[in-house]
């Protein structure tokens, strides 16, 4: 029997009596799923370590796995940072509000169970203006990573927080698909140089405009480490379909012939297939489920798709699922390592077979 109350808000004009309620269940320690522009969010009081706890259980999380506080002013973080320094206060005027997250240097305000045990803490000013207005209601510090059962693709719509959680928390804020569909950059300040620990809609040269060098963490493309993480989804494995997902690199033809062999190899064995491409390469397909993702030449339509057409594999109980590489331009980077978390690192690298 489904527990949580489902609450339909207009983005540009919420119903300030039902965001009031909301802003009451986080501050009275309970769980909230809201919109913000990345992907939907489970919010709790970030400065209420059981509500922390309990957001690690509903979902189900590991609790070394940081927790993003999200703010919705300036003012309101210098209260739990100890110092913000000026590339990072450079970025945020620049990035904020928006899909960007930065780490910094915790005050003790913020428990530790928020942090995953770290002296640091992830910050966010998100600029969905139902979110903006549900951190002020519940005093200016929302905890809230992807409002998901962990390991499952994030969600981008109402319908897949309802799927995952609704039996598990105090309240769902429906206002429409979220706008990218990709969660925050994340850079870490508390190192002598900025270091991106997590791609987003902001690319690594967006970064490098606003505020000069900035190292990127080489962990991001290679499997699973044996470190703590320091940020959100930096150790563990994400965004799986229950689908056997793999990625296929090389040169486009070759990717074509090497997933139509690989359909028939499957089709034999009855197994139901799936091809994740683009619009470009999507009529090359023959005798499995093909699923554009949208055009390369559109590479936000890519993005705000990815999660939503996972979800869609697994709802039709695909068994087996190819994709083309996605390495586009401006957010390809971030594509790509949300695709090959969900394949756990399954790459059939055609320009190594050679």
């Amino acid at each position: 029997m489904m527990r949580a109350k489902i609450v339909c808000l207009d983005r540009n004009d919420p119903d300030e009596e039902q965001i009031k309620e909301a802003g009451e269940i986080i501050l009275k320690g309970g769980l909230v799923a809201f919109p913000t522009e990345t992907v939907y969010g489970l919010g709790g009081n970030a400065l209420d370590p059981e509500a922390s706890n309990k957001i690690y259980t509903a979902k189900g999380r590991p609790s070394d796995n940081p927790l993003i506080v999200h703010i919705a002013s300036w003012e309101d973080l210098d209260k739990i940072v100890k110092e913000i320094p000026k590339k990072a206060h450079i970025l945020g005027e620049k990035c904020w509000p928006g899909p960007l997250t930065m780490i910094f240097n915790k005050k003790d305000i913020v428990p530790k169970e928020t942090t995953g045990g770290l002296d640091t803490v992830a910050v966010r000013f998100p600029s969905h203006p139902v979110a903006r207005k549900l951190i002020l209601a519940s005093g200016g510090y929302i905890a809230a990573p992807s409002a998901n059962i962990s390991g499952r693709p994030s969600p981008t719509k109402a319908e897949h927080v309802i799927e995952d959680l609704a039996n598990r928390i105090d309240m769902i804020i429906d206002s429409g698909e979220t706008d990218i569909g990709l969660e925050s950059t994340i850079v870490d300040f508390t190192s002598e140089n900025p270091v991106i620990l997590r791609p987003g809609f902001y690319s690594e040269e967006d970064i490098r405009e606003i505020i000069g060098d900035i190292e990127v963490d080489r962990a991001l493309i290679k499997n699973d480490s044996r470190v703590k993480p320091k940020a959100p989804g930096m150790k563990y494995r994400h965004y799986a379909p229950k689908g056997d997902l793999t990625v296929v690199e090389g040169e486009r033809g070759e990717v074509i012939d090497e997933i139509n062999r690989l359909i028939k190899e499957h089709s034999k064995q009855g197994q139901k297939t799936a091809v994740l491409c683009s619009d470009e390469t999507k009529d090359r397909y023959m005798g499995a489920e093909v699923i554009s993702l949208g055009s390369l030449l559109k590479e936000d339509e890519i993005a705000h798709h990815l999660f939503d057409v996972l979800r869609t594999l697994d709802s039709r109980k695909v068994e087996v699922i190819y994709s083309e590489a996605f390495y586009t331009q401006k957010i390809g980077e971030a594509i790509m390592n949300r695709l090959l978390k969900a394949a756990g690192h399954k790459v059939i690298d055609l320009k190594n077979k050679r």
